[in-house]
């Protein structure tokens, strides 16, 4: 958790952003019926009855200091698809970053391991390298900032039908373009110092001789 806490204590470095990564998913639902629109006198109105067309998965980039986000939808959550959406963030989005400080959570798939299943060991290697790992502790994910923006893109966007990848695709982008040229940042508040006051029952208790 310090580590952690740590990490996001420090001063913004362009040359070490510091990028949170979750992933969220999301049932895609389909109206049976056509629903109806706003008219004069009548609100819009939606059947109840609707198909179900699966499950979308989204990876989250958050870089809480510059106000940027990334969100990569795709059909599975593997380690393949984690690799892929790492490789998206270092070659895309910070090609000219000397080190992406990575937090995450510390889920299975979310390891270097993840890269040599996905590329040539060559590739993983150097992919690998690219990135600096700090971890949530066990049942401590909140501490990770993109949980805070998969949050809000819940609310925002996702709190609604959306029937296929097509317009997931189409929405969640819209919404980061807009949410990125707002440039909404996070001013984190809880420190080291506060967590061995607050979560002073989490630390272990040194038994004097």
């Amino acid at each position: 958790m310090e580590d952690v806490l740590d990490t996001y204590a420090k001063p913004y470095d362009a040359g070490r952003p510091v990028v949170c990564v979750d992933e969220g998913g999301k049932q895609l639902i389909g109206d049976v019926r056509e629903p109806l629109p706003v008219r004069p006198g009548s609100p819009a109105k939606q059947d109840c009855e609707y198909e179900r067309e699966g499950m979308a998965n989204l990876f989250m980039a958050f870089e809480p200091l510059a106000g940027r986000r990334h969100v990569e939808v795709t059909e599975r959550k593997t380690s393949i698809d984690f690799a892929q959406f790492l490789k998206i963030i270092s070659d895309e989005h910070y090609p000219q970053a000397e080190k992406i400080v990575l937090v995450c959570d510390n889920l299975n798939t979310h390891s270097p391991a993840a890269l040599y299943e996905a590329f040539e060991p060559d590739q993983a290697h150097q992919l690998a390298q690219r990135f600096e790992w700090h971890y949530t502790p066990k049942h401590g994910s909140w501490l990770n900032m993109a949980e805070m923006e998969l949050s809000v893109i819940a609310r925002q966007c996702l709190d609604r039908r959306i029937p296929d990848m097509a317009t997931l695709r189409k929405e969640v982008n819209a919404w980061q373009v807009q949410r990125n040229q707002a440039v909404v940042k996070v001013d984190w508040q809880f420190t080291t110092a506060d967590a061995r006051v607050k979560l002073k029952k989490l630390y272990p208790t040194i038994q004097l001789q």
